[in-house]
């Protein structure tokens, strides 16, 4: 959420952040309304206090000169200041409440060095690495591999629960687990996260602390019971919100979360994109990384998050190219965005496998997360990352795509084989 003070102070800036972000700015102009109506409802407030006081004064004097019956007089007229002065306040609080509202609607400010643009023509590539494998035979993708070797299982998964969803068997299971203790095992002795492993179901307060809520209600599972819980879309939503409402100790961070969890999507607005394969699911599994920074070190831990994701694909030797997201592509709540996009050959194009994104402030302020530095009283907010390290799913899709062979056998990535019994191909 972004500061009330810095909007109010900053809005033809905000304003830009907005356009720049193709996100409409009515509401904005209703925030502006909203707090000319506060600031009156106050002023008035104040000056009904004042008299009040002054009144209050009175009527000790004409009580003390015998004058009962205009002190009665006066005390009726403060009755009547009283009752008026609380529907001032709630006037006023209404107001506040309505700003808040908006404020919880609006897009982080993007920083200054995001490429200003409408979508995702204007991303920037800011490095790439890897060799592009050539074939000298018709290359599949992995939906025919992974039915080939029958380890890729659509069918079945329809009839158990519907479209968009997947049975990995055999040693494509395998192959998704090695995946994932690899993944876990190089952040946490590499790159000195902490592994957890959170619940699969939040409340709303934790949804909107990371800002899926209000505005990304529709892409979520609910469940129907009192509890007003939602199966998670991401572990980014119980592990950033671990110290939602506490107050840290500046020299405690920052701290590197780590965590394996499934995710569950109703990608609502998406139908008829990627319905092919294991691209797009509702129900996917991720290696997630979370960090909780000072503020002045922010960009920096931003850095070496994507530089983190960055080294599983380079171990695993699968080309892949990282790219800055325009002011139109950016995610909600991020102040900056990095998108790492594997090469999927049979699409011959880079995918998306994960998203990095430094939130600043934005999401603290919605949890009220916040740290004190030492021998200084006053609070402030800590800064929140998240990227995928990686999103297992379209791994294990680059894995077969680019390890595949003439024969339709796929060879296993020499760092994944002690994750596998040793096993050096499928097929």
């Amino acid at each position: 959420m972004l500061d009330l003070n810095f909007v109010r102070e900053s809005l033809d800036a905000v304003k830009t952040a907005l356009q720049n972000r193709n996100f409409p700015t009515e509401s904005l102009e209703k925030f502006v309304e909203l707090d000319a109506e506060r600031r009156r409802v106050i002023g008035e407030s104040d000056a009904i206090n004042q008299q009040r006081n002054v009144s209050s004064k009175e009527i000790g004097a004409l009580m003390q000169s015998g004058q009962k019956d205009e002190a009665r007089r006066k005390k009726a007229e403060v009755a009547d200041l009283k009752i008026k002065q609380a529907e001032l306040e709630k006037q006023r609080d209404k107001s506040e409440n309505l700003m808040r509202e908006l404020l919880a609607g609006l897009p982080n400010i993007p920083q200054r060095d995001v490429p200003v643009g409408a979508d995702e023509s204007a991303n920037v590539e800011v490095r790439s690495w890897g060799t592009l494998r050539e074939f000298d035979f018709e290359v599949q993708d992995h939906v025919d591999l992974g039915e080939s070797l029958g380890i890729l299982d659509f069918e079945r998964a329809t009839k158990i629960a519907g479209s968009r969803f997947a049975i990995l068997n055999g040693a494509g299971a395998k192959l998704s687990r090695a995946l994932i203790n690899f993944m876990l095992d190089v952040h946490t002795t590499e790159h000195g996260y902490t592994e957890t492993l959170p619940p699969f179901l939040v409340n709303r307060q934790a949804l909107f602390g990371t800002n899926q809520l209000p505005k990304f209600e529709a892409d979520l599972f609910h469940l129907t019971d009192e509890r007003g819980l939602a199966l998670i879309p991401t572990a980014e939503v119980p592990v950033t919100n671990y110290h939602a409402g506490e107050i840290l100790d500046a020299a405690d961070l920052p701290k590197y979360f780590a965590a394996y969890t499934p995710c569950f999507r109703s990608e609502a607005g998406s139908y008829g994109k990627d319905t092919r394969g294991l691209i797009r699911q509702h129900q996917f599994e991720k290696v997630e990384l979370v960090k909780l920074s000072l503020p002045e070190n922010s960009a920096e831990e931003h850095e070496k998050l994507t530089a983190n994701a960055e080294r599983i694909l380079q171990l695993l030797g699968l080309p892949y190219r990282t790219v800055v997201l325009s002011t139109g592509d950016m995610t909600f709540g991020a102040t900056k965005t990095y998108d790492i996009e594997v090469w999927l050959p049979s699409q011959k194009t880079y995918r998306e496998i994960s998203s990095c994104s430094n939130c600043a402030d934005f999401q603290a302020r919605r949890m009220n997360l916040r740290f004190k530095r030492s021998g200084n009283a006053k609070t402030e907010f800590v800064h929140t990352l998240n990227g995928s390290g990686l999103a297992v799913g379209r791994t294990w899709i680059a894995v077969l795509e680019n390890y595949q062979q003439a024969d339709g056998s796929i060879l296993i990535p020499e760092v994944l084989q002690p994750y596998m019994n040793n096993l050096e191909k499928i097929g």
